[in-house]
Order: C-alpha cells, then structure tokens, then sequence
C-alpha cells in the first residue's frame, strides 16, 4: 500500500531554494508534481524536483504560481510516468484549468504492481480535488467530451506505432517537398478520432516547440523536439475536416480549451474547399461519411456542390466527391476510415474508400488500428455483431464481464437504462431511424410508441448525449456516430425484419424514415435497391450496437428478429 504525501510550496526561486533542503527526496527521488497558476496547469515528473522545478523557473513556466508535489516512498518511474499520464488527461477533461503540457506522447504501458497504484491514484486525485485542483469527481470527468476527445492520451501500442511512422513519413515528404497521402483504418472503439486529434495537437506541439524547454527522456516522441522539425514545420497550414455536425462541435469545443489549437481548425468539407488558401496539411476524421454529388440535406448545400467543382477543377464533373475536394485543397492528407461505418446513399462509396485504401497501402502508408478502446467486451466484439448482422455463419458467443442483453419489454429496458445512468451515467437509449419526426414541428407531439411506451426523438442535432433532455430521448445514428457511451439501448425498429422462410434479415422500406437514407441519385443515374439500403441500414445499426463502453442493451421491434437474435445476444 503507497503512502503519499502532497507538498505545496509557491513557485519562485526564494519558496523553492527552501523547499530543496528539506528533504534529500526533493532533490532525488521519483515524484509528480503539478505548476499552476490563473486559468493554468502544468504536470510533470522528475528524480530531481528541485533541479527540474529551477529550469521551468528559467523558461515558460515561471509565471505559475504554486507547486504541488506528489511525494510517495514507494513511487519508481514507471508509477509516476503512469500518474502523470492520469493527471493530465483529468485535468483536461475537468476543464477548470488549460494544460499547458506539450504531447510528447507516453504509451499506456504496464508495470509491476500497476493495479495497486492506480488505486492510490484516486486517493490522490480525490486530495487534490480537496485541495481545489479540481472541479469535478472522477467519474463525472470521464464522462464528458473533454475528457474523451482530449488530446492528452496514453497511447496504445498500435496508435503509438500509427503516429511516430506518420510523423517520420510526413516530415520526410516534407523536407523533400513532396506530396503524401495516408490512411489510418480501424474498427468503431479503435481510436481513430483520438488519433486524428491527437496528431493535430501534437504537429502544432512541435510547430510552436519551446526547444529550450527539455522534452523528458522517457517520451517516445522527444525525438520531434529537436533542432529541424519546428522548422519544417513553420508556418504550415493545418486542418482538421469532420463531417458530422454533431461531433464537430464537439471537436471545436475541445479545442477551444486546448493551448495551441483552434476551433476555426475543425471545418466542414464545404469550409475546406472553400477556403481563401491552400492547406499544406488536412486529416479528415470519418472520412467514410464525406459526400459524393447526391441529394443533400439541403437545396441550399446541395447548390454548392457544382459550384465547388467548377472553383477547383474548372468544371462540375458530377463523378466527383468531397474527398477530391479535399485532395485538391492541400498537399497532404490524413483519412481515418471505417468503410463499414457508411450510413447513407449520400457518404463516398465503398469503392472509392478501397480504393484510397489499396493505394495507401501500395505506397506503405496504410496504418491498421486494431486494439478495442471501447467496448470492454474485447476485440471481438465488434466482428461479432457485424458478422451476426450480415447473416455470417456466426457461432454464439457469451462475453462474461460485459454487459450484453436482449429484453422481451421495452418498459423493462428503458427502467434499467434509468438505473445505469444513476450508477455510471452516460447511459442513453438510440434506435434506428424507424418512425417518423413528428416532435420537430410538434414538441408535444411523441415519435415512438411501443406498447406503454411513448418516446420522442433528439430534440438536438448538436452534441445530443450531453444535453439536458438526452435521457428521456432517443437518439438517431446522426447523434451518436463518433461518441462513447457507457451503457447503449438499442432499440431495432421495424425497418429490420427477418424472414423465415429464407432465415435472412431484410429491409422494409414502409417503416424506413430517413428520406435521404434511402434516396435515389437521379444526377448519376443510381437506384437504391432494398437490398442496397439494407446495408445502409445494418451498418447503422452495428454504430449503435458497438457504443456501450460496459454494456449493450438491445430491444426488437420484429417478434422473429428478436428471436433470432436471442442465441446471438448474452451476456
């Protein structure tokens, strides 16, 4: 069991002259500490506090006002890297300081004894709160975009490999002034919107690099921070292109309180195209949802379409998409893509992905995220419910330690989705797009009704899951997509069907309510089939079902697809 201690001391030369004498630890032993001062935080660690709090005194840091060091008899480096870490991330999504650390990128790496230690994390932590550190509890911090969408993240070994080879690519191609094109591809939980914000933040780390400010040793980054790649990277132009609204809006908020990065960063694919100047460097989070020409959600952005492509390629070409846009707007490009997450007739198609994809990897620029951060039910989760959605020859599988149910009473499910958000929070009711709209011109009116039950859709496009009313809502694929929740209730409307004769789910377009989901694209000469939308359709429905961090709760309209999935959903 650890014994801390938390020391606190004004930051100025007098305070700390003092403070290094009192105790041979302060001068050598393993300790985290934090610097802050109005609206500032600064976390680091260090064998030698007082040596290192003495060159933070010489360069950026000494306007903080106050010290707080983490002292524990126990602690060796491996606990304080991982502490630090912890802090970081926590203060960022607390939101109640900006974090003045760079990204110097540290992997979630195990250690001996780890499982302890993070349990004398939260003693920790909960002191400091007491101290006013913080503003909010652990939990409640975990569960906000801040926390989630922070740029301050313990890598995963397969992201920590994803980002140094991109930077090593991408300076390359930058110091021999040459085009790139990358692609980071992975599975919903596997980090692609992590990675996308993290490499945004870090660029603008090494861009804006304070190279007197020594980077720690132990990073697996440092080797950016040196002499030359500030340089190269003076005076780039750098984007971030999110086609969700939803989630963009969520993106811009995290960068609005981040040092360094921007909300005008995070742009449309409409901004992006239209914008004054060339961008040297574009990464486009769910690059699978970009639009080709098709019937958009409006006349109004539907007219800028031709009038884009003849900006940018001096005639309106109707066969090209937004990611031509994007492509011909800046040098460089980053795509994280998920070809399976496309939920309507408007995204880029598939073969225009696979093919981004095959030329990615031709050149070695293909970068596979494979670890599930997610969902905790294990990499093979995800595979399981698409598989079972697809009708693969899937066998049963139980996931003990998540989880996964099917209710037979959508009143039942809701009480518990209710008893969830009391214990964990962040537990939200979704469903495909089943019934029509009726509450956005009536909000009396309700949208879904299943037996007792009357429910009523989002009653907002922007950042649904944290808003006022969101538990007693039921929110679409176009609120959900790119977020985390704790606990996900599904409801499966009737717009899946199973057949019984042919043992195949199908689509019933009578009970299918999303017009654009399903609608033709007269300016190519495409049709939509059945079968074509079902796809659509069963990829929404594997979004909603690959949500839930700790459990998925599901409730079929269809009384033959509820029992056909019944031997597929257990806990």
């Amino acid at each position: 069991m650890t014994s801390f201690e938390i020391e606190e001391l004004h930051f100025d030369a007098r305070s700390l002259k003092t403070w290094a004498l009192l105790d041979d630890r302060h001068r050598n032993w393993p300790v985290v500490y934090t610097l802050d001062g109005p609206g500032e935080v600064y976390v680091g660690e260090s064998l030698n506090a007082a040596g290192r709090f003495k060159q933070h005194l010489e360069t950026g840091k000494k306007r903080l006002r106050r010290a707080r060091v983490v002292v524990d008899p126990t602690f060796n480096k491996s606990v304080c890297l991982d502490l630090e870490s912890y802090l970081i991330r926590l203060f960022a999504g607390d939101g109640r300081y900006e974090v003045l650390n760079r990204n110097d990128g540290i992997t979630d790496a195990e250690y001996y004894g780890r499982e302890d230690y993070q349990k004398a994390f939260e003693r920790i932590f909960e002191e400091l709160r007491e101290r006013g550190a913080f503003s909010r509890s652990v939990r409640e911090i975990e569960n906000t975009d801040l926390f989630k969408l922070s740029p301050f993240k313990a890598l995963t070994p397969d992201q920590a490999i994803a980002v140094e080879d991109i930077l090593s690519g991408l300076f390359d191609d930058l110091e021999k002034k040459v085009s790139s094109r990358l692609v980071v591809q992975g599975d919903p939980g596997t980090g692609k919107t992590v990675v996308a914000i993290y490499l945004i933040k870090l660029l603008t780390d090494i861009q804006n690099a304070d190279l007197t400010d020594p980077v720690g040793e132990d990073s697996i980054l440092s080797e950016f921070f040196v002499e030359g790649y500030p340089q190269l990277l003076a005076g780039l132009r750098i984007g971030l292109v999110v086609p969700q609204q939803s989630l963009r809006k969520s993106i811009q908020n995290v960068f609005r309180k981040t040092p360094g990065l921007k909300p005008s960063m995070v742009m449309t694919p409409f901004e992006a195209a239209q914008a004054d100047t060339r961008f040297d460097l574009l990464v486009v989070d769910e690059a699978h949802r970009l639009n080709q020409r098709a019937s958009l959600a409006s006349g109004a952005v539907n007219a800028l379409f031709p009038k884009i492509n003849v900006r940018l390629f001096g005639a309106d070409d109707r066969g090209l998409t937004q990611l031509d846009w994007i492509n011909a707007v800046s040098r460089h490009q980053i795509y994280l893509v998920d070809a399976a997450q496309a939920v309507r007739p408007a995204d880029v198609p598939r073969q225009v992905l696979e093919d981004l994809t095959a030329t990615a990897k031709a050149a070695r620029r293909h970068y596979p995220l494979t670890t599930q951060m997610r969902v905790k039910a294990g990499s093979d989760y995800v595979g399981y419910i698409r598989g079972v959605l697809d009708g693969a020859p899937v066998e049963p599988q139980a996931f003990p330690g998540y989880d996964l149910r099917l209710f037979d009473d959508l009143g039942e499910m809701l009480a518990v989705v209710a008893e969830k958000e009391t214990e964990v929070g962040l537990a939200r009711t979704v469903a495909g797009y089943a019934w029509p709209w009726r509450s956005r011109h009536d909000p009396t009116a309700f949208d879904i009704t299943i037996d007792e039950c009357h429910l009523r859709w989002n009653s907002t496009d922007v950042d649904w899951v944290n808003s006022p009313t969101s538990t007693e809502e039921v929110g679409s694929i176009h609120t959900i997509q790119g977020y985390d929740l704790n606990v996900a209730a599904v409801i499966i409307g009737p717009d899946l069907r199973f057949d019984t004769a042919t043992r195949r789910i199908r689509f019933d377009r009578s009970n299918y309510h999303d017009k654009k989901g399903m609608q033709n694209n007269p300016s190519r000469g495409i049709t939509y089939t059945d079968e074509d939308v079902l796809q659509f359709v069963k990829n929404i429905y594997a979004v909603l079902l690959t949500r839930g961090i700790l459990g998925t709760y599901v409730y079929v309209c269809d009384p033959p697809l509820r029992e056909h999935l019944r031997r597929y959903l257990r806990p």
